[in-house]
């Protein structure tokens, strides 16, 4: 089925333009997402076919032209069904406000499951598909830019001792300009992997000019018959082929960045055809000279061109990377506005693009880890047996997650959607199984990493349930304390903001300075951030203001989930009810709890330390919400959860 067919069968949805940032031409935009968006499943071609026929498995397939077809369709379907017909037909017209992605996809059915008996299971799906992306954020750049400097021994052989010292230091390199941001060097993100892609098609061009033939490796009776003839060696090979994909769920994380139209565009008209112009060519290679299956990638290229094919594919690992390294800080920033992490220091990098973050503690996580990788797999053959796991499993995940799309929000017809959702669960379960017979030999990696992160994840989230209820407890209500408070303390000038977690109810800060100092401000505010399962919140709806009376007001400020929080910024716009606001004349009183293990029915007595633990070691809500220090104060309390 084609683009086209497929697209007419389908019900009619509306086509997002993408997040309300997206700006500029098709072709602008194009280009920018063949930079950022491609970048990971772009550079597959380095190792996906060599690892198909001669990596971690205790086996290697013939090369001969039964099993060089057999993968090439293999490939050619993969690409066909799950990126094409999922994520960009389907799955992209799926979106939160314009932004995609897992958290942005749960957000988005969060709302229409949580009363659903099913709903919960749903939930934690999703917040474990965010953990499997860090597992994978650690293996690609290891992967990539070993597999890159890999084609060094390609060119001469004597430079195989120098592959890993040259792999650390431009990964070293890569982690440490990241406090600089990413605008400057974005710019030239765009052109470097077009002449990388064209580099991709002219190779592959040249060698299936010796062996045209090879261009029928697509019909899927070749896949057909090599499942046939192996069987169960062809179901291990999965586990190889699927490296030709991974990346694919970057079309649909990134799509808030460039809008559906530009991903779509630059996948149907370049990137696809030149992978697969690519692996034609490295399969017309292999037929011609099998003993080519070391490294079919680097070999298409005359001798003359192996070196600088070394620095181009290099310098796009570097890109993918990047990409994949910016794709952990925003799906952290998510994370945190949905309340699945504590919050942690950000640092914006771009005075005009917002989603341009830099997250510090992240990121040297991410660099110990990919450098330890690096050390310990040592090339990038080994490192592919424990790459695959985490992003099947994602994919597998977000198939779950588009099957609550299709039925509880676009309601489609169950004679499309039932077809589909069996076609798709049935490629994620074979492509997620076979790579489950790696984990032995490394995939262990991946899923530790997920299981670990998953708990930080769902520990965060519910222990904020747990302390939120036992805040609620102790609530007064708000007339009562305002009748009480007002005839028995003295009022002092000034403004007084007393943050809250709480819609209603008197904010414990408030209380806490009542009870020491004994005064009241002349103006008391209760002040509540609330975070939206939407990625923007418009300016007109950012700010609602309730006046109490006697001087005392409830303000509600709204955020997305992808917005800077600048409490002093959003407080400045308010005009009524006595305002604006003279940050001098201004404190901010905040109510710092340290939850207490106990044995009260919560959670294990573990995940309640590992809560406080968190408690302690997260941002101030100072810097989180970017209040004047020289107008902070600090009320603690313990609390048993």
């Amino acid at each position: 089925m084609n683009e086209a067919s497929a697209a007419a069968a389908l019900p009619d949805v509306r086509d997002p333009p993408g997040g309300p940032h997206v700006q500029g031409s098709l072709l602008k935009l194009t280009i920018g997402a063949i930079g950022i968006v491609f970048g990971d499943i772009g550079t597959s071609p380095l190792y996906a076919f060599r690892e198909t026929f001669g990596g971690h498995h205790h086996f290697q397939l013939p090369v001969d032209r039964l099993h060089i077809f057999g993968v090439l369709s293999l490939i050619f379907w993969s690409m066909m069904i799950v990126v094409t017909l999922k994520y960009v037909i389907i799955l992209m017209r799926a979106d939160n406000k314009g932004e995609g992605g897992s958290l942005a996809l749960l957000a988005l059915i969060s709302r229409k499951t949580e009363d659903a008996k099913w709903g919960k299971t749903i939930i934690l799906l999703g917040v474990f598909a965010c953990a499997l992306f860090y597992g994978d954020s650690m293996i690609t750049p290891a992967v990539s830019v070993l597999s890159a400097v890999e084609g060094l021994v390609v060119v001469q052989s004597s430079l195989q001792p120098f592959v890993i010292p040259i792999a650390v230091g431009i990964l070293l390199g890569l982690f440490m300009i990241q406090r600089h941001g990413t605008a400057a060097v974005g710019a030239m993100f765009g052109p470097v992997i077009l002449v990388y892609f064209l580099t991709l098609a002219v190779l592959g061009l040249i060698s299936i000019t010796g062996d045209p033939g090879v261009v029928t490796a697509l019909n899927p009776l070749w896949a057909v018959r090599f499942f046939m003839t192996e069987q169960f060696h062809a179901f291990v090979s999965l586990g190889s082929v699927v490296l030709a994909v991974t990346g694919a769920e970057a079309l649909y994380a990134d799509m808030g960045h460039f809008g559906r139209r530009p991903i779509k565009a630059g996948w149907l008209f370049l990137v696809l055809p030149a992978l697969m112009i690519n692996y034609l060519g490295q399969g017309a290679l292999m037929l011609a000279h099998p003993h080519s299956v070391q490294n079919p990638f680097f070999m298409l290229a005359p001798d003359w061109f192996r070196l600088p094919l070394v620095f181009i594919a290099t310098a796009a690992t570097v890109i993918a990377s990047q990409a994949v390294i910016s794709g952990a800080f925003s799906v952290t920033q998510q994370a945190i506005h949905l309340g699945y992490v504590p919050r942690v220091r950000i640092a914006h990098t771009s005075a005009h693009a917002q989603s341009q973050i830099y997250i510090p503690s992240i990121n040297y996580a991410l660099m110990v880890m990919v450098i330890v990788l690096v050390l310990v797999f040592r090339n990038s053959s080994n490192l592919t047996a424990a790459y695959g796991i985490a992003v099947t499993g994602a994919m597998f995940i977000d198939t779950c997650l588009l099957a609550v799309v299709l039925f509880a929000l676009w309601k489609w017809n169950r004679a499309i959607s039932i077809p589909l959702l069996i076609l798709f669960f049935l490629v994620d379960a074979g492509y997620f199984s076979a790579n489950l017979l790696k984990v032995p030999s490394g995939g262990w990696f991946p899923l530790m990493i997920g299981f670990i992160a998953f708990t930080f994840l769902t520990t965060w989230a519910k222990g904020r349930q747990l302390l939120a209820r036992q805040l609620k407890r102790g609530e007064i209500p708000p007339e009562l304390f305002i009748k009480s408070a007002t005839n028995s303390a003295v009022r002092v000038p000034g403004t007084a903001i007393f943050m809250t977690s709480q819609r209603d109810g008197v904010p414990h800060a408030l209380l806490h300075n009542l009870k020491h100092n004994k005064v009241l401000h002349e103006r008391s505010i209760f002040l509540k951030v609330a975070i939206e399962d939407v990625p923007n919140v418009d300016l007109e709806r950012q700010v609602e203001v309730e006046e109490l009376g006697e001087g005392f007001y409830r303000i509600v400020l709204r955020f997305g989930f992808m917005q800077d929080m600048n409490v002093p910024e959003a407080l400045g716009r308010i005009s009524c009810c006595g305002f604006p606001f003279k940050m001098m004349e201004t404190s901010f009183f905040l109510s710092r709890q340290t939850p207490l293990a106990s044995k009260v029915r919560g959670m294990a007595i573990w995940r309640e330390k590992l809560f406080a633990w968190m408690m302690r070691n997260a941002e101030s809500p100072m810097e989180f919400f970017s209040l004047p220090p020289n107008r902070v104060v600090e009320m603690g309390s313990q609390i048993k959860i």
